[in-house]
């Protein structure tokens, strides 16, 4: 018997639905980033190939349960009523889900230029957020119609093809029912074991990469390995030789390591100048590419403020991201070190009590704080600064958290909040925070650091009326949003006390896109950061490549301080200071220094390249096992530190 024509007519009107919409989906991405992916012939064989195959075995893991219960209902209740019914509900259900999937691969394409990965998985967990932030950036009644018509569109043409009827009224033998359900599981169950989405990622074009995957195979690939264990995914060094290379790499003039052990990079910075001991106001501005900045060449007169910032300040021109999420930027802001593969440490459990930058801070006699203009629950971020030392400032909508950490916690007041999207408040309302928070420590005579978190250059990109000339809704219109902000934002606190002795620090926790051809673009990690000091004369400009782990170490330097330090950056300042840069995704860790970059992958891959950053393009090249084995070390040992918890304060 024809399997159209049997009870299994709705399994297999259900594949060909889901492999044609699969298709569909796929092309509309391609067509999507067609112009800048450079995808030829072998690359869209490889595209429509691999994508068939990975939506066969999803297609079959949605039919696992449903090819069992039609394997062992007798004929009787295949043509009962309590079937039809069961059918009729569950059936049409399952399609909806599968044309929300892929609604939700074409938003999640359009902000990353990816198949779902560990983002789409976080963001599930923070429903409040996301709903908010999808019922703000797109007309959902439209959206839920456009699905109800279609999948009305679908089961109108099922039942005029015979699929309900030939499923109800059909005798189908036990042995072929066996043979179909066998068919089902062996594809879902087979396809999972035997494959994952490493088959996809084997080439260097990254857009042939993603398109080759299906979205939410990719998902529940993400799910599954949201932390790798870098010693056994990785390639390594012995212990002590990874060990011995990091403290060359991190071997200053004025620093003097600790013999305390050889598995660690633990050291005293000296400095013979006059100490100086301002307050510290650090803004982290969400999703800040360098390019969206007039200082690095944009003609779209976003950012006069930061312009101006950058012209009279401290700018670092080549400084880059170590990821492409915020918590990857806390986390090297908060603790300067590599991004070891996984989960930020943020989010990892464990991460409590950590020498911190902010505990730097509170060893020179400093209130430290982290004000959000959003909920803290998120990404765990109250949980991690709260653990270590900071009092939390949120917008503190009371939803549930772990609150295992003992901290001063504020919410700030509805009565100053102006304008709040499903993000957080506007930069401006947070500003105010800042200020009020700052006059507070003032007035009791305390220094304090501040680590901000903005959040109006989010996505739905809307903010206060009547403060720009663009319409909110476009990133180009948040970015310039922002930049405003922070004008008003310096405006009031120059009227303070406290605000001659006081560095602002104006740096982007990653950039707006991580999407290019190369799993790693590096030109998508380039971000600025700016110091800024009231009435400092004259400009400078660090034009050495570095990266967000030496912001802070910088920062002491010019001020000269003496501290104690096991951070990974290191004084960009020191004429002896050796360029790199260290950033990567979840699972593939790039090491670039000069034009060398180095990228490690799972099953212990290591690839070679030249970089050409006028090109921005990456040519696979020998380039010897020295920065190979610096490139090992660097995140052999950071993994380790904070697994063996010597990243922890020492009591």
């Amino acid at each position: 018997m024809n399997i159209k024509q049997s009870r299994y007519s709705l399994v297999s009107a259900f594949y060909l639905t889901f492999i044609a919409g699969s298709f569909c989906i796929r092309t509309i991405l391609l067509a999507w980033s067609a112009p800048k992916a450079g995808i030829g012939i072998l690359g869209l064989f490889k595209i429509y190939s691999l994508g068939i195959l990975y939506d066969v075995i999803v297609a079959s893991c949605f039919m696992v349960l449903y090819s069992l219960y039609l394997l062992v209902i007798p004929e009787r209740m295949n043509r009962s009523l309590a079937n039809k019914i069961v059918t009729l509900f569950f059936y049409p259900l399952t399609m909806l889900i599968v044309l929300f999937s892929f609604l939700a691969e074409i938003t999640f394409w359009q902000e990353f230029e990816s198949r779902f990965n560990f983002i789409a998985v976080d963001y599930l967990v923070y429903t409040y957020e996301v709903i908010h932030n999808i019922n703000e950036s797109y007309p959902i009644p439209l959206l839920v119609g456009g699905m109800l018509a279609v999948l009305s569109g679908i089961l109108w043409i099922m039942k005029k093809r015979s699929v309900f009827r030939n499923s109800f009224h059909s005798t189908t033998p036990f042995k072929q029912r066996l043979l179909y359900t066998g068919l089902v599981f062996l594809t879902a169950f087979g396809g999972l074991a035997l494959l994952n989405n490493d088959l996809a990622e084997r080439g260097n074009n990254r857009y042939s990469n993603e398109l080759s995957k299906a979205g939410i195979f990719s998902f529940f690939a993400a799910f599954k390995n949201n932390e790798l264990n870098y010693d056994q995914f990785y390639k390594v060094l012995p212990t002590d030789m990874a060990f011995s290379i990091m403290r060359r790499e991190l071997g200053e003039e004025n620093t003097s390591f600790s013999n305390k052990s050889s598995t660690s990079v633990d050291r005293f910075i000296k400095d013979s100048g006059a100490l100086q001991q301002p307050n510290v106001i650090m803004v982290t501005i969400e999703s800040l590419s360098a390019d969206f900045l007039g200082a690095f060449g944009n003609k779209d007169s976003l950012t006069p403020v930061l312009d101006a910032l950058a012209a009279s300040g401290t700018s670092f021109t080549n400084m880059y991201a170590t990821g492409t999420r915020t918590v990857r930027g806390m986390e090297a802001l908060s603790l300067a070190v590599p991004p070891t593969p996984g989960s930020s440490i943020v989010r990892r459990p464990g991460n409590n009590d950590l020498t911190t930058i902010g505990n730097i801070f509170n060893h020179a006699g400093y209130e430290t704080s982290f004000l959000y203009g959003g909920d803290g629950y998120f990404d765990n971020m109250n949980q991690y600064f709260g653990s270590n030392g900071y009092s939390i400032i949120d917008r503190g909508r009371n939803l549930p958290e772990a609150e295992s950490y003992d901290a001063k916690r504020i919410h700030i007041p509805n009565s100053k909040v102006n304008f709040e999207n499903a993000w957080g408040i506007c930069d401006g309302d947070l500003y105010d925070a800042v200020i009020g928070n700052a006059d507070s420590l003032y007035s009791l005579h305390k220094l304090f650091y501040d680590f901000v978190m903005t959040t109006s250059n989010h996505r739905p990109f809307t903010f206060p009326a009547n403060k720009i000339n663009l319409p909110p809704g476009t990133r180009n219109a948040a970015v310039r949003y922002t930049d405003y902000a922070i004008g008003a934002f310096l405006k009031k606190a120059s009227a303070r006390p406290w605000y001659n002795n006081t560095v602002f620090i104006f740096v982007a926790d990653h950039c707006a896109s991580s999407a290019g051809k190369n799993e790693i673009d590096i030109s998508k990690y380039h971000i600025p950061c700016i110091i800024f000091r009231p009435n400092a004369k004259g400009g400078k400009k660090i034009e050495e490549t570095c990266s967000q782990i030496d912001l802070y170490p910088t920062l002491f330097a010019m001020l000269h301080w003496r501290y104690e330090s096991n951070l990974y950056g290191t004084n960009v300042l020191d004429p002896h200071y050796k360029s790199r840069i260290l950033l990567g995704t979840y699972q593939k860790l790039a090491y670039m220094t000069h034009d060398s970059l180095v990228v490690l992958s799972p099953q212990q891959k290591v690839e070679t390249y030249l970089y050409n950053s006028l090109a921005n393009t990456q040519t696979a090249s020998d380039l010897g096992v020295e920065v190979i084995e610096k490139a090992i070390a660097s995140y052999q040992t950071a993994y380790y530190l904070f697994k063996h918890d010597e990243l922890k304060q020492h009591q």
